[in-house]
């Protein structure tokens, strides 16, 4: 049992979803070769000057509302100075007393218990550009090129209160964030391709103390994985220098994922340090109330009202809503499946369990996805109606997975209609009982298990196509009369 608090905040930056930067018109499409996204406004060129981009304001304010805040009628961009290669201005255009959003809160579960982090504020920002260091690790790197593509990328900052007290708050924390995000539309929120980066501060404290500990900030961590495994390290190595009789030093660490170590980058910085002041060449933001309420009401159902409907409306256990509505592409598959589906556990079952598992084997993503959800609802009806068993209604699937075709057109094609017929079926068991004599003895003299050995003849010799129910049923007639 430890005797210090773990007292944990986050800063979590979300590039916008806009076609365009936060100040000049240079695409925000990823990849591209190094610096060919790029205009004399993004590179800080002299003589060049800024133009909000006005999308960029209405995402930052969709994403305050969607997070409880309080939306700013006046706010303004700051200067924030600091030098550093991939800072083409030696300056970033940011907010700092005046942001857009305030005072906001997620609620969060974690071990079946409810949790309200606050959320101090929400800002809206320009992103640097990316330095490639030329070794294995930054710790390690003999250089570094700079590619400014990312310069000028709108951002919004969420900074939490330091309310968490565990890697499992942080990650439910995160989760819940990130399909927020994603449910507004403001933002594809992956992390692997940059668009949510979370920076962790973490202090620890006696249990019964007041003040906070020293904290140190751990950046650009850009997996879930990495922040548990991040945090969970931080913990450890503040615990041992505390209990050395040391003291934690505020500085900025980095994450090495392969050698699953924090590591000094800098000393932390305080806000004096970056010399804020007005942004001159952009004017005050002023916010039109009717044009935030009418944002207001264009929000979307987000995810805690989507997983309570689907309990009270869909009596679907809460497990099974909580998985459902945990990304925005589950949730609007599932809401497709049931406009076609009456059936909403078996929905949810075969999203949970067929559908996510191929998806997670194959790193399929929703929009990449060729099954859509009315073909997968065909399937569903041919398998309620007997028209298939549940093994070949797998096999339909699988293929629907790969090929985006539809249900009945499989089915027709590889002739997997289920036989039903008890003609038909009743002939394949004469034949079985036949040909495995040995088993009909088994049974007689008590053995039950002979019995699914027979059902499986009869299913092997049908290719799977026989309907069990009559399997079993003319089987147990036939072998009771022998």
């Amino acid at each position: 049992m430890s005797d210090y608090e773990v007292i944990i905040g986050l800063e979590v930056h979300v590039e916008l979803k806009t076609a365009t930067k936060i100040f000049c018109g240079c695409t925000t499409a990823f990849g591209g070769e190094p610096n060919t996204h790029v205009c004399p406004v993004c590179l800080g060129l002299p003589g060049t000057l800024p133009i909000l981009n006005q999308k960029v304001l209405e995402y930052a304010v969709k994403a305050g509302l969607a997070l409880n805040c309080q939306i700013a009628e006046y706010s303004k961009f700051d200067r924030k100075n600091y030098f550093y290669p991939d800072l083409t201005k030696a300056y970033q255009i940011s907010q700092y007393d005046l942001p857009i959003a305030e005072h906001g809160y997620i609620d969060i579960i974690v071990g079946g218990k409810e949790k309200r982090i606050g959320i101090t504020r929400i800002h809206m920002e320009e992103d640097a550009g990316k330095l490639v260091h030329q070794g294995s690790t930054i710790t390690t790197a003999s250089g570094s090129l700079a590619d400014y593509n990312r310069a000028g990328i709108p951002l919004i900052e969420i900074v939490s209160e330091p309310d968490m007290r565990s890697a499992e708050e942080v990650k439910a924390y995160l989760e819940m964030l990130k399909a927020i995000i994603e449910y507004i539309g403001v933002s594809d929120a992956r992390m692997e391709q940059g668009s949510l980066r979370c920076d962790v501060n973490l202090s620890l404290r006696p249990f019964g103390q007041a003040v906070f500990g020293t904290r140190a900030e751990i950046k650009n961590l850009n997996s879930f994985r990495s922040v548990e495994r991040a945090i969970k390290y931080e913990i450890a190595r503040q615990e041992d220098i505390l209990n050395d009789g040391g003291q934690v030093v505020q500085e900025t660490r980095t994450w090495d994922e392969t050698k699953g170590q924090t590591f000094s980058l800098r000393s932390k910085e305080d806000s004096d340090d970056y010399r804020y002041f007005p942004e001159p060449d952009l004017p005050p933001i002023i916010v039109d109330k009717a044009w935030v309420e009418q944002l207001r009401q264009d929000l979307p159902e987000l995810p805690s009202a989507k997983k309570m409907r689907l309990i009270t409306e869909d009596h679907l256990p809460e497990y099974d809503a909580s998985i459902i509505t945990a990304s925005k592409g589950t949730a609007d598959f599932y809401d497709g499946l049931r406009k076609h589906y009456d059936d909403a556990k078996k929905a949810a079952n075969w999203i949970m369990g067929e559908l996510m598992a191929k998806m997670n084997s194959q790193n399929v993503d929703w929009s990449e996805l060729k099954i859509i959800p009315e073909n997968m609802a065909q399937l569903l009806s041919e398998l309620d109606k007997g028209a298939i068993s549940g093994k070949i209604a797998k096999e339909v699937f699988a293929e629907m997975f790969d090929t985006g075709k539809k249900a009945a057109e499989i089915i027709k094609e590889k002739g997997l209609v289920q036989i039903s017929d008890t003609n038909a079926i009743s002939t394949v068991i004469d034949d079985v009982l036949a040909n495995n004599p040995k088993s009909v003895e088994d049974f007689k003299g008590g053995k039950k298990q002979a019995m699914g050995f027979l059902v499986g003849q009869v299913m092997k010799a049908t290719k799977g196509q026989a309907n069990p129910a009559v399997v079993n049923q003319l089987l147990n007639e036939k072998l009771s009369m022998l």
